[in-house]
């Protein structure tokens, strides 16, 4: 195990945090929107994540995983990445609102079925992973500094 290779996989967790911190804002900011370039309402999107091995500077998704021997995969070091970014298939919810520039013509206006209160749950919990890797990161920090001050003594 490298000297930084605690570092990686903290800075793994928190760059997928990150990005799924800004698909649940996205979701919550669009929870409303009934027009999008599609022409239909916004699609609320998730967020796939994947294993990735961190190998010498460089990431290997987990479809290549297999093709590295056993023993190295056993010692390999982990971290995780975005896989992919999905639309939900959700059928929209349709509003009965004849005055909305977007009604058709019965009068229904289709709304994206977003609950914004369970995206707000799961930003929160977006949240707690991204601040649990920054304290796996400061801790792992403040070993290598004790460990440092150690060697100079």
């Amino acid at each position: 195990m490298g000297f930084f290779d605690g570092y990686d996989v903290a800075v793994s967790g928190m760059t997928a945090q990150r990005t799924r911190i800004n698909i649940t804002s996205a979701n919550i900011a669009n929870a409303k929107t009934t027009h999008s370039e599609d022409g239909g309402p916004y699609k609320k999107q998730n967020v796939v994540f994947e294993e990735v091995l961190l190998q010498e500077g460089k990431k290997v998704n987990s479809n290549n995983l297999e093709n590295l021997s056993k023993e190295k995969n056993d010692l390999a070091l982990r971290g995780v990445g975005v896989k992919s970014i999905v639309e939900d298939d959700a059928k929209p919810v349709m509003r009965f609102e004849p005055s909305h520039p977007d009604a058709n013509e019965d009068g229904y206006v289709a709304y994206p079925d977003i609950n914004p209160v369970v995206e707000m749950v799961d930003l929160i919990e977006a949240m707690r992973s991204y601040e649990a890797n920054v304290s796996t990161f400061k801790t792992h920090k403040n070993i290598d500094t004790k460990t440092l001050d150690i060697l100079k003594a």
